[in-house]
């Protein structure tokens, strides 16, 4: 009897293992999902989350979380630092609408969704074998342990003063061209970040995880340097760009939108 019970705990073993070894780093479902209910708005900049139609897609979207929260941490381990960034952006994300989704459409911004304390810290997933937050992803894993700030530009917290959220899935083989973009749509976009009267003004991104770009990480020893950098997307005019090159222009933090970034939102 022994024996037929380690017998059938390595089938199950085996078949568990064959079944993670599938698991799909181009994230095929997900990616379908955003391009479903994502859309850019025509300035290619921001982003709006048809909540209605992830809500009416609900099994589709509980399958692809299910599966992730299946993944056991022992074979994360085992990615590359690319494959396990891109699963822990492309988790944030997909919990971050699930959670939306257990209130839609009942609020006006994610922190609707709480009374009391954050609703970054509310458990209500699994991931890697324990219940986790979404702060757990960011704060605990992706800030700390990748180095790269580029991730404020993609990870998105339902929000209009957020970075746009993709309408296409991450995926390690073509991660830092993801993040490039999303910093430069970012950086380029006017609502956020600008140049005007003779100051900098930019998103509060760069004030609450100033060390994040300040690290050195990409050249960085200053949030300015992050601004030269891309100083021909915040700059409109050549005399704009040097400026920023030159690190000259005070820099102003703008208030954050915390509405909700649905499709729907400033009559979109």
């Amino acid at each position: 009897m022994k024996g037929l019970i380690r017998i059938v705990a390595l089938l199950l073993a085996l078949l568990a293992g064959h079944a993670h070894a599938q698991f799909d780093h181009q994230y095929a479902a997900w990616d379908a999902l955003l391009k479903k209910h994502v859309r850019w708005l025509p300035d290619n900049k921001q982003s709006r989350v048809d909540y209605a139609g992830f809500q009416a897609d609900r099994p589709a979207l509980k399958q692809v979380l299910d599966g992730w929260s299946a993944v056991p941490a022992a074979e994360f381990d085992g990615w590359s630092k690319d494959q396990r960034m891109a699963f822990l952006i492309n988790a944030y994300n997909g919990f971050t609408i699930e959670l939306i989704l257990t209130k839609y459409p009942d609020l006006k911004s994610i922190k609707d969704i709480t009374f009391i304390g954050s609703p970054w810290k509310k458990k209500f997933f699994r991931l890697l074998g324990e219940e986790r937050h979404l702060d757990w992803i960011e704060h605990e894993q992706l800030r700390p342990k990748y180095g790269d700030p580029r991730v404020h530009a993609a990870v998105n917290c339902a929000s209009i003063g957020c970075p746009a959220l993709r309408p296409e899935a991450f995926a390690a083989a073509k991660l830092d061209a993801q993040l490039e973009d999303g910093m430069q749509r970012f950086l380029a976009d006017p609502t956020r970040n600008r140049v005007r009267a003779g100051h900098l003004e930019v998103s509060s991104i760069f004030k609450w995880f100033r060390e994040d770009f300040e690290r050195g990480q990409r050249g960085w020893q200053r949030v300015e340097d992050v601004f030269a950098t891309y100083a021909a997307q915040l700059g409109k005019t050549p005399e704009e760009q040097a400026q920023l090159r030159a690190r000259s222009l005070p820099v102003d933090f703008l208030d954050y939108d915390w509405s909700l970034n649905a499709l729907n939102a400033l009559g979109r």
